[in-house]
């Protein structure tokens, strides 16, 4: 697919009925793996991609420029449609947002996500008017770019999270967002509320918190979309500390038996992402 094609059709899975699973990649290697296996359209994890240079999450940590060359390498590495973590926008004023959302479009992407998290607010978030102002600008640099409007309300906590949440995601919905995202939403009841009072597709995220929710769960509840984040990267890190402490400790290279044969990676990376999701799951 090219750019239009993929614009197209990653929006489209929004406005269908049903619930599609957008897993996060780090660098072109995790994403040809993921896609491989036959998912319909992928995210970049801005905390992945941290974690890959040794920086901590958050904050911006990596710079604009930096971000938007890995954004590239994942989106120029497979044929499905890319959504970007575009983190707080890489700036305060909607213009830095807006020019955010335009290169992102140069690197590959056909979507992403914009957070009123703001370090310099007492609250933890932006200013409603100012974060309204915010998702305006990105969907001013684009009218096919699917817009992802994330509040951190839930994350940040507070007796009247859920409610404040509930009527960012409303506002954001009516300043132009495709999407909406709430991080930090584990029960049913709290994302059946949320699907119910805003009139936009909901993005959930798994793999954050303790969540016995499943896909069949999350469905029922009418959630549009699944990402998983940071999560993937955070198991992968895991692995590596958890075969340290056993080498280290016993002795033991157990990890082994879990890894992908060196002759198979090769094969597998010498053939097109195009070629690999042909020939099914990896």
């Amino acid at each position: 697919m090219n750019t239009a094609e993929k614009a197209v059709a990653f929006r489209a899975l929004h406005g269908n009925s049903g619930c599609f699973l957008m897993p996060n990649a780090w660098d072109a290697g995790s994403a040809r793996i993921l896609s491989a296996q036959g998912f319909a359209t992928l995210g970049t994890t801005s905390a992945g991609i941290a974690y890959s240079r040794g920086l901590p999450d958050g904050a911006q940590a990596i710079g604009r420029a930096e971000m938007m060359d890995a954004v590239h390498r994942i989106a120029s590495s497979v044929s499905v449609p890319v959504s970007a973590d575009l983190e707080a926008g890489f700036g305060t004023s909607p213009d830095d947002v807006a020019q955010t959302v335009a290169m992102a479009i140069q690197a590959g992407a056909v979507g992403g996500n914009i957070e009123d998290a703001s370090p310099n607010s007492p609250d933890g978030l932006y200013d409603l008017g100012l974060a309204l102002d915010r998702i305006r600008a990105a969907r001013s640099a684009s009218s096919w770019f699917t817009l992802t409007a994330r509040t951190d309300a839930c994350l940040i906590g507070g007796t009247q999270a859920l409610a404040q949440a509930i009527e960012r995601c409303q506002a954001f919905a009516q300043a132009g967002a495709d999407c909406v995202f709430v991080p930090g939403l584990t029960t049913a009841d709290d994302i059946g509320r949320l699907v119910a009072e805003v009139p936009a597709p909901v993005n959930v995220v798994m793999g954050l918190a303790s969540s016995s929710l499943t896909v069949a769960d999350l469905r029922g509840l009418g959630v549009r979309r699944i990402s998983t984040g940071g999560s993937l990267a955070r198991a992968c890190l895991g692995l590596i500390r958890r075969a340290s402490r056993a080498m280290l400790e016993h002795g033991r290279f157990d990890y082994a038996e879990q890894q992908i044969p060196d002759a198979d990676l090769c094969e597998f990376f010498a053939l097109d992402d195009v070629e690999t999701r042909r020939q099914g799951p990896y």
